[in-house]
């Protein structure tokens, strides 16, 4: 699993688009206010996965079923 996530991997996750933006926006604002200045960069759109994780409520990653398929 990848330890960033964008916007697109949300849009893929199924979250709308505005939604996803959205939640991006809010992930950098807590990033800068963790002492990460760099996050304030409008080109910048890839955020770490727990960041979000903790926005949204819920885990990012997908679980494996028991025959091993998503």
């Amino acid at each position: 699993m990848n330890k960033t996530v964008t916007k697109d991997d949300l849009i893929e996750l199924g979250y709308p688009t505005h939604t996803s933006i959205t939640v991006i926006r809010q992930a950098k604002d807590i990033m800068i206010q963790k002492g990460y200045p760099f996050y304030n960069n409008k080109r910048l759109g890839r955020v770490p996965v727990s960041v979000v994780e903790s926005i949204l409520g819920v885990s990012l990653h997908k679980e494996t079923s028991k025959n091993g398929k998503n």
